[in-house]
């Protein structure tokens, strides 16, 4: 009868048997023999219409957000035949369908066993009200119960995951140079692009020339706000040329020189088909 052992932390040693069918032992894998080797084996096995029975299988995984029952269930839902008859790409499908597994990767070893490495998925940011996208910005959870409070907010129309993400991966590392910090970006259903900042100033891009306007925000109003950021409400950069503060309560508009660089609202009105 063939023994399952689990590992989580790869220090300790593995447990005793647990189950019978199929064995599997939550440990790091060792090195096992060359591809040459394997390859060769598994081709006199298939000559010899031979197929060995299946002793262990290797579980490689973090188990941080993935648990060990879990990963367990998809082994067992996709393990199917012998040593030379199991169906990796199947496995691997059983493992990649789990929420919170981003990868794995499934390998022979040789003489009886084979290795299974999970890479877990990790969240870069929240999408929506309980949605979660991963570094690459791809949405790989929805009705999450448990949302990391930490995580910067996302929102747009179904299909924008990764266009707004790019755009958040991009701005951020600029902000941060800048003092401030991004907290939630937002896309609109007609194209607008939205901003808040840690500090609770929101930030107005609008649908066009976005680039150009983050530009001008970092390079001009970010300075404005600078030290003032608790009697700002809102930065408008819908201008052509400038742009406008929101003043909370009676704060007093900052002006620059001899042309206002803060543009003031009662003054003029932003372009908000832009």
């Amino acid at each position: 009868m063939l023994a399952l052992f689990r590992k989580q932390n790869r220090r300790k040693k593995p447990e005793g048997p647990r189950f019978a069918l199929p064995p599997i032992d939550w440990r790091r894998a060792g090195r096992g023999a060359s591809g040459v080797l394997a390859v060769a084996a598994l081709a006199a096995l298939l000559a010899a219409g031979m197929d060995q029975p299946l002793n262990r299988v290797i579980v490689d995984a973090p188990y941080q957000r993935v648990s060990p029952v879990e990963v367990e269930q998809a082994v067992r839902a996709g393990l199917a035949g012998g040593f030379v008859t199991a169906d990796l790409d199947a496995l691997r499908g059983s493992i990649e369908r789990l929420v919170w597994v981003d990868r794995a990767r499934v390998q022979r070893r040789w003489p009886d066993g084979l290795y299974v490495q999970v890479v877990e998925q990790i969240p870069a940011a929240r999408w929506g009200d309980d949605g979660l996208l991963n570094t690459r910005g791809e949405l790989f959870m929805t009705g999450a119960q448990h949302v990391p409070p930490e995580l910067p907010r996302l929102d747009g129309p179904v299909g924008s995951e990764a266009a707004v993400a790019q755009r958040y991966l991009a701005t951020q590392g600029r902000l941060l140079e800048q003092g401030l910090r991004l907290t939630a970006l937002s896309l609109d259903e007609r194209g607008a692009w939205q901003m808040a900042l840690s500090n609770g100033v929101i930030v107005r891009l609008g649908r066009r020339e976005v680039d150009e306007r983050m530009e001008r925000f970092l390079r001009v109003a970010a300075q404005v706000i600078a030290g003032r950021a608790t009697d700002v409400s809102y930065v408008d950069m819908r201008y052509s040329n400038g742009f406008s503060v929101g003043w909370r309560g009676n704060a007093e508009p900052v002006r620059s020189g001899a042309t206002p660089v803060a543009i003031d609202v009662t003054n003029g009105e932003p372009d908000t088909d832009a």
